[in-house]
């Protein structure tokens, strides 16, 4: 195929993940088309100005709606709002001719495997058989969207998952499908790299792909474990934000930015598709849980979930967290317990995650329970979802804003004192990990020669990190090459006559 070029794009779904993905393509200075339905009746504005269903500013509303609220949103998916002039809004009964034009396709619609059908079905009608197309599909596999679809479509189809908010988050897991041509591929990786300033991850065709597959397990690990522990959505929150250097959203904050209907979705595909999964029934949602999504109680985009902000007359904000067993809205506050607060302070995140895992306390007890499950699940997960541990860290680290993956927590606890526990704890890892131990071989990384290198399970030795040749990682140097630090920075020698200043 010709040199491919990308200038025009069309988004396919306006929810909150085709607007954002359309800002962000707009951030780049790519001309874009958004789409969406049509509405199916007026709302109360609609008819009180006398609009019918055939007026465009109606044909339009759901998804000018959704691009409004995805630019008033914070933290910002643009960088100017002025670059909103590069986004173009229609409907897919009007407007789905003005793909025949452009370079890529994005399909970004609901996670429901036959309206996705459906979509392609008009997409297949309108496009260039020049133009890529992909799917922003949270976890439904590739080889099934394309189905039945020609020979060039299946050649200039992959997946292009982007992650919440695509501006920030900085995973693209690249799903090729079977019949993929190399070129699009290859192309997407440096394209999603150099051009949209992602970390790419080529994924093999798993439902969920790595990071869904693995971080939602260890969501629906985590709420498992708020009824096991009995602890309050805020209290679990703390214990699971940057404590241990993840986000400030934590567990449930961030499924009510995500949506808990985008969260049961991808879990309900997973029930379904995950036939050998020995951990299966994880994904299933608890009793309480369940309740908020029946009622509709999805998070921000239905005004409430595991949180609910009210604002009074005067404009005073009050924030409430759901009561898990009694399924009522309480005022919280931040009464957190005071060993953890004084753990929360170290600056070493190794060490903070060490000490919590440490505590002989019900904290403690949760740390070990979620930290060790998942790593028993991320290493049976080996060759299933990806052949190598440093894939997993990476793509999980830049999907979900995590500061280490699972193998470098592991790693940071210590790998051989964890395995030992987990054996008694009944969490029994992958055997490729036994067999590790029994070679002489205490960690997952090690740093050698200034380089970060990683443990290849099938030639059983430490290599370096593809990729990462030409780098420099300030964490090789800190074993023999620090010259100076204090409280506030750290001078290291990183040869070749430069000192680096890092500053903490």
């Amino acid at each position: 195929m010709d040199k491919i070029n990308i200038k025009k794009v069309a988004v396919i779904g306006s929810g909150i993940m085709g607007s954002r993905i359309a800002c962000h393509l707009s951030n780049i200075g790519l001309s874009v088309i958004l789409l969406d339905i049509c509405p199916t009746e007026l709302n109360e504005k609609e008819k009180k100005l006398n609009k019918t269903l055939k007026d465009k500013s109606v044909r339009n509303r759901i998804v000018n709606d959704s691009l409004l609220n995805s630019i008033n949103s914070k933290p910002s998916p643009l960088f100017l709002k002025s670059l909103t002039d590069n986004i173009v809004t229609g409907n897919l009964e009007d407007d789905t001719h003005l793909i025949s034009n452009v370079d890529w396709i994005i399909e970004a619609v609901v996670e429901n495997l036959e309206i996705k059908k459906n979509v392609y079905d008009l997409i297949e009608k309108h496009r260039s058989n020049k133009t890529i197309i992909s799917t922003n599909t949270s976890g439904i596999p590739i080889k099934q969207i394309s189905e039945g679809r020609s020979k060039n479509f299946k050649e200039l189809f992959l997946g292009t998952h982007f992650f919440n908010p695509p501006r920030y988050l900085r995973l693209l897991e690249i799903i090729p499908g079977k019949e993929t041509k190399k070129t699009v591929i290859d192309f997407f990786i440096d394209f999603g790299s150099k051009t949209l300033g992602k970390e790419t991850v080529i994924c093999k065709d798993t439902p969920a792909f790595i990071a869904n597959r693995l971080g939602i397990y260890s969501l629906m690990s985590t709420i498992h474990s708020v009824e096991k522990f009995n602890l309050k959505v805020s209290e679990v929150d703390f214990l699971t934000g940057p404590i241990i250097g993840r986000p400030k959203s934590a567990t449930f904050r961030t499924m009510d930015v995500v949506g808990l209907d985008t969260a049961v979705n991808v879990s309900n595909n997973l029930l379904k598709d995950l036939k050998e999964d020995e951990s299966v029934s994880m994904f299933k949602l608890p009793g309480s849980v369940k309740k908020l999504y029946n009622n509709k109680q999805w998070g921000d985009k239905t005004g409430k979930g595991f949180y609910k902000k009210e604002v009074d007359e005067k404009g005073k904000k009050t924030f409430y967290e759901i009561n898990l067993n009694t399924d009522k809205y309480e005022t919280y506050e931040n009464n957190q317990d005071k060993e953890l607060l004084n753990i929360k302070k170290e600056e070493s995140l190794d060490k903070r995650i060490t000490d919590l895992v440490s505590l002989k306390t019900k904290h403690g007890d949760f740390y070990r329970s979620i930290f060790y499950d998942s790593f028993r699940y991320c290493s049976l997960r080996i060759p299933e979802v990806s052949d190598d541990i440093y894939k997993i860290d990476k793509a999980i680290c830049s999907g979900f804003g995590w500061k280490k993956g699972p193998f470098e927590t592991w790693d940071a606890i210590g790998v051989e004192k964890v395995f030992n526990e987990m054996l008694k704890l009944k969490l029994k890892p992958a055997p490729w990990v036994e067999e590790m131990l029994s070679l002489g071989i205490k960690s997952f990384y090690k740093f050698s020669n200034n380089k970060k290198h990683f443990y290849d399970i099938k030639e059983k030795q430490h290599k370096p990190i593809p990729g990462s040749e030409d780098l420099v990682v300030l964490d090789a140097f800190k074993e023999n090459d620090v010259v100076w630090s204090n409280k506030g920075v750290t001078l290291y020698d990183i040869k070749d006559g430069v000192l680096n200043l890092e500053f903490h």
